[in-house]
Formats: C-alpha cells, sequence, structure tokens
C-alpha cells in the first residue's frame, strides 16, 4: 500500500516530491532505488509494479562475467547487429559497465542460476552474441530482477507507490536560473477514481516503457502505449529512430494466448525453426541459421508464413531430452501446456510480434532529454546504443546503466534546482462524461491494424503514405475527443498511440534505404552513409526562451 503522499494545505489534489518517476519497470525500480534517501520519490505504476514488460522479460541480461569473454567482443557483437548505426561510445558506454550494474542486482539479491554443483553462472547464448554471456534466472529472469526490486521499494520509506495511476501530460515553466524551459511535474490521473491529481517535482524520470501496442500482434504488455514518447514529443523533446520497430521472431500463436512471447534463448539452446512440414529453414536466409539476428529471423519466418500461405510456423526443441527442457524453461512449458501444447513432445506454432522499440526520446549518457529536469531510460528512451537492431538481452543492461547514470545526476543536482512555481490544478469544468466510448475502441482497433498493414516487418512508400493519411484522420478525432470529453485510460492511451504511430511513419518515411529492423521493397539495399532519423519538434525544447519578468 502506497504511504501517505505529501499535499499541500491550499491545493489539495496538489502532490510536492522532489522526484517523480513515471513508470515502474526495471528502469524505474532501479532508479528509485539509487537515490539519496533523503529524497521524497513518487513511483507511478500505471497497472501494479508486476504488470509491466520487465517482469515478463524470459531471456536474461548481456554482460561479460565469463573469462573467456570480454568487453571488446560484446561492444563488437552490438555494432555488428546494429547495422551499422549504433553509436560506438554508448555501446561502449553501457558494455563497460554493464558487469558493475548487473553486480549491483546480485548485491540487492537477484538470484541469478548458477551451473549445477558450482558457483558459476550458469551463462545462455542468443542472436547476434559470440559468446555465452546472458545471465537469467531459469525463464523467468525478469520476474526476479523486477520481484526483488520491487520489495525493496516497497520497504523504503522515502518512495510513495501509486499503482493504477496514468500520466496524462508533463508539467513545464521557464527555469529561473537558464533560459531553458523545464519540467516540474506531470498530472497524473487515477485509473480506479477518475481524479486528475497534480504531481510537482524538482526532477521528472520517465521509464514509461515502448510503443510496442502501435501494432495489433505484440508480446508486450497492455501498458506499452509509448506514453513517455508521446508526451515529451509534445513537450518539445526531439525523438529518433522509430521506424526501428523489433518484432520478436517467435510469439506462441494461438488464439487464446493473446501475447506470450517464446524465449529466444530456447534457439540458443538449439531449438530448430520449422516449416509446416517439418523441415528446417532458416540455414536458407543466414549461415548462422537459428541464431541469426532477430530482424534476419523475424523477415524469414514473415518470408515463409507469406509464401506458403501460412497462419504460423514452428520452434522444435522436442529433440532435447525433456528433463533438460522442463528445467530451463519452466515458465514456457507450463504456459503451452495450458493451450494443450507440450514441447517435450511437439513443435511451438509460432508468429512474428512487435516486441521491442528501439528509438525513443534522445537522451544523454546521464539519460537527460532536451527539457531541462526530465529524464527518459529504458525503452522509451534513444541512446544509440541498438543502432538499427537491438541485439538480445542487451536491453535490461540499458535500463541498469543508464538508471545508474540518472539516478547520480539527480542526487548531485537536486539541492541546487530551485522549487517550481505555482501551476494550476487539472481543469475538468468544461468536459463532459462520453457516453460514446466505442470510438475509442473502433480507433484503438482501426490504428493497430493499419499499422500492423502498413507499417510492420516489410514496408513500401505507397503502404506509408496510406498510413501517413490514416493516421491525421485519426487524430483529428481523438483531438475533439479528448477536448470535450473526461479523460479515461483508455482515451490517454489512444491519445499517446495516435502521436507515437505519427512519428513512427514519419521516421519510416525518411529513411530510403534498408537497415536493420527497417526493411522496404522501395530501398532494399542499405546506403552508403548510416545516420540517424531524428525528428525536431516545433516547440524544441532546447532553444533558449526570454522571459519577461517584470
Amino acid at each position: 500500500m502506497p504511504r501517505q503522499p505529501i499535499v499541500t494545505a491550499t491545493m489539495k489534489q496538489t502532490h510536492i516530491y522532489d522526484v517523480l518517476i513515471i513508470g515502474s519497470g526495471a528502469a524505474g525500480l532501479s532508479v528509485a532505488l539509487q537515490l539519496d534517501s533523503h529524497l521524497r520519490v513518487a513511483l507511478i505504476s500505471k497497472a501494479s509494479l508486476q504488470g509491466g514488460a520487465s517482469w515478463l522479460a524470459q531471456g536474461g541480461i548481456a554482460a561479460v562475467f565469463d573469462k573467456n569473454d570480454s568487453s571488446e567482443a560484446h561492444i563488437a557483437d552490438t555494432l555488428v547487429a546494429g547495422a551499422g548505426l549504433c553509436h560506438e561510445e554508448a555501446v561502449r558506454f553501457v558494455v563497460e559497465n554493464g558487469p558493475a550494474s548487473v553486480q549491483w542486482l546480485i548485491d540487492r539479491g537477484v538470484d541469478f542460476t548458477r551451473e549445477e554443483g558450482q558457483g558459476n553462472y550458469h551463462l545462455t547464448q542468443e542472436g547476434g552474441h559470440s559468446h555465452r554471456r546472458i545471465l537469467h534466472t531459469a525463464d523467468a529472469t525478469g520476474k526476479e530482477i523486477t520481484g526483488t526490486l520491487v520489495d525493496q521499494v516497497n520497504a523504503a520509506e522515502n518512495i510513495d507507490i501509486f499503482e493504477h495511476h496514468c500520466a496524462v501530460d508533463l508539467v513545464t515553466q521557464a527555469d529561473s536560473n537558464s533560459r531553458k524551459i523545464r519540467c516540474t511535474g506531470s498530472y497524473i490521473l487515477d485509473i480506479d477514481s477518475g481524479a486528475v491529481s497534480l504531481f510537482r517535482a524538482k526532477s521528472v524520470v520517465l521509464a514509461t516503457g515502448g510503443a510496442s501496442k502501435t501494432y495489433l500482434y505484440t508480446s508486450n504488455p497492455d501498458g506499452a502505449s509509448g506514453d513517455g514518447i508521446a508526451m515529451a514529443w509534445r513537450r518539445g523533446c526531439r525523438v529518433a529512430n522509430l521506424e526501428f520497430n523489433q518484432f520478436h521472431p517467435t510469439c506462441l500463436y494461438h488464439p487464446k494466448a493473446k501475447s506470450f512471447l517464446i524465449t529466444e534463448a530456447l534457439r540458443g539452446e538449439g531449438a530448430l525453426l520449422k516449416l509446416p512440414d517439418g523441415s528446417a529453414f532458416m540455414h536458407n536466409f543466414h549461415p548462422d541459421a537459428e541464431l541469426a539476428p532477430r530482424d534476419v529471423v523475424a523477415r524469414a519466418i514473415d518470408h515463409e508464413m507469406k509464401r506458403l500461405g501460412s497462419d504460423c510456423l514452428y520452434l522444435d526443441i522436442s529433440h532435447k531430452p525433456a528433463e533438460f527442457i522442463t528445467e530451463h524453461f519452466p515458465t514456457v512449458y507450463k504456459h503451452c501446456l495450458e493451450f494443450g501444447i507440450d514441447i517435450t513432445s511437439d513443435p511451438i506454432p509460432v508468429v512474428p510480434a512487435a516486441h521491442y522499440t528501439c528509438g525513443g526520446i534522445v537522451v544523454n549518457t546521464k539519460g537527460q532529454t532536451d527539457l531541462l529536469n526530465l529524464y527518459a531510460i529504458g525503452e522509451s528512451a534513444f541512446t544509440g546504443l541498438h543502432g538499427a537492431n537491438r541485439m538480445a538481452s542487451n536491453s535490461l543492461l540499458e535500463c541498469l546503466v543508464y538508471a545508474h547514470g540518472a539516478a547520480n545526476e539527480i542526487n548531485q543536482r537536486q539541492e541546487q534546482i530551485p522549487q517550481p512555481d505555482f501551476v494550476k490544478e487539472w481543469d475538468e469544468s468544461k468536459v463532459a462524461d462520453s457516453d460514446e466510448d466505442v470510438i475509442i475502441s473502433h480507433n484503438w482497433d482501426e490504428l493497430r491494424r493499419f499499422m500492423w498493414d502498413y507499417v510492420g516487418i516489410v514496408r513500401t512508400d505507397k503502404r506509408l503514405q496510406r498510413a501517413e493519411h490514416r493516421i491525421k484522420l485519426l487524430q483529428k478525432e481523438i483531438q475533439e475527443f479528448y477536448s470535450n470529453y473526461t479523460v479515461g485510460r483508455d482515451l490517454l492511451e489512444l491519445r499517446n498511440l495516435a502521436t507515437v504511430a505519427e512519428l513512427i511513419i514519419r521516421c519510416a518515411l525518411q529513411r530510403r534505404e534498408s537497415r536493420g529492423l527497417h526493411y522496404t521493397l522501395d530501398y532494399p539495399e542499405p546506403s552508403k552513409i548510416a545516420k540517424d532519423t531524428i525528428l525536431v519538434p516545433i516547440n524544441f525544447a532546447g532553444q533558449d526562451v526570454i522571459v519577461n519578468r517584470s
């Protein structure tokens, strides 16, 4: 249960904190636990603390823990997977600081799987990695990491937890110490009560995750609606490389399974992708076959499904001993069994699904955005690490490393930041309750379907232009709805999804080549020059402002 928040006497709907963290996955939890204990922290979670994508992560976290491995090898693998678009300094920063960040987890009590009868950690290998360097807890690594951090956040006296709360928009004002605009909080919706409160803070951290719910099929939970990306863009922050959406090659295909990811670690341990007739095919697409980078594997599956007119393909690990399978992949085994699939003897029906947003809000190594005192970490941020294709298990590492950087920066700067100015409470005096919520549902379905059809694994200019036309029409309807009716979670998520969808389409139209996760039939080859796609909003927060203070 959350502790009693600080509330002003004159503004009963205003909560005052030192730091506001929006998002409660591995990134948000890690920041919260590394802030100085005297700082008052509000942690906003859209669902329960266990409801995000981090909790569902199966595979693990990549870091150099083997004497036969090296940072240089990890860096080289990441650069190759990123298809020439990784920022080498960001890659080096994450990889070299990775072991210390993972050790921080271990010191916190995270129990990674060890070799039987030995003290060494059991390290697995995933696509794109040249060595075994994936630390994991069986196939439920995210649950172990998040569960451990949640327990410690619950025990921290300086952290107030607000579950089932959703950010509406960021609050900004002119900074009294510079000619910049700064972030001073956010309007937050209590999903259960419908009330919107103002949360004021000297520093704000966006750890809101990615935007995979933009697509019809996804491995992510329902909350992955790009909230942080959309809010930051509306307040003047640059975004970059949003055209690179990673589609996980293997999600369980079953009408009742919704969004269950089949971990890449299965392929790391010898699972084979097969056609409906039982024949393997990945060797026809890449010399590394099943261990090829995810974008290659996803396109190969998509190609074969379309060629054959098949609803799904199959992932088969049944040639391995049953004891090995149940020991290493208990979560996958038990979940598939619920749908009548015994993976010790049966192949798993799989399809690609939107999984990871490689682009996001532009940040530096401390997680700072263009907006003063606003930080973005995790999947909502663009750090330069992933390039054109995220390598497996690098994302949890990125969360930890940048969480450390952001927390240290906040700790050092917090005393020098002036208190925020007065801000009006949320005003809903001119809106009404809607009796046409079916419009929200319809628009949601329409958006996700045309994004899947036109901005999916394989693209063309014509498909992107069709998507661009439709998103503009949808945005007009959504804005009219937002302006006239009481806000709820579904409307806020739809509004944010529409914003991010537009940004994805704009980025994709600007990239006139195929590179990594962005594949277009109109430009099938990569260009000789690799460069980021950076979108700058009209109200760019990085520009100088002049304030009349008289």
